[in-house]
């Protein structure tokens, strides 16, 4: 056999044995990936359904908020009304405490 017929063969004996190794690293890969996200109990799925619940329980919010907003601007009007009410009522004990 001629020097090129042995580096031809040498050349896909190498490259066989490349894809047999890269072929083993993805099965053992895929072996330890599955236990991740491939059922439904995995830890992908328990993520995914508390990251479902989660959007579900919070789904209201931005309804709720525009209610929630128009009651505190009429608590919001409620205390500047106390407010005055206060500051006259602090001016009126002063003037009496002035005039004694």
């Amino acid at each position: 056999m001629t020097t090129m017929i042995w580096l031809m063969v040498a050349s896909v004996a190498g490259a066989s044995a490349l894809f047999i190794a890269l072929a083993i690293f993805v099965t053992l890969i895929l072996r330890e990936l599955v236990p991740t996200g491939g059922t439904a109990v995995s830890l992908l799925a328990k993520i995914r359904m508390g990251l479902r619940a989660i959007e579900i329980e919070t789904g209201y919010i931005p309804r709720e908020v525009t209610r929630l907003n128009a009651g505190l601007g009429q608590v919001s009007a409620g205390l500047v009304a106390v407010d005055g009410n206060l500051g006259r009522m602090a001016a009126a004990l002063q003037q009496q405490k002035e005039g004694r």
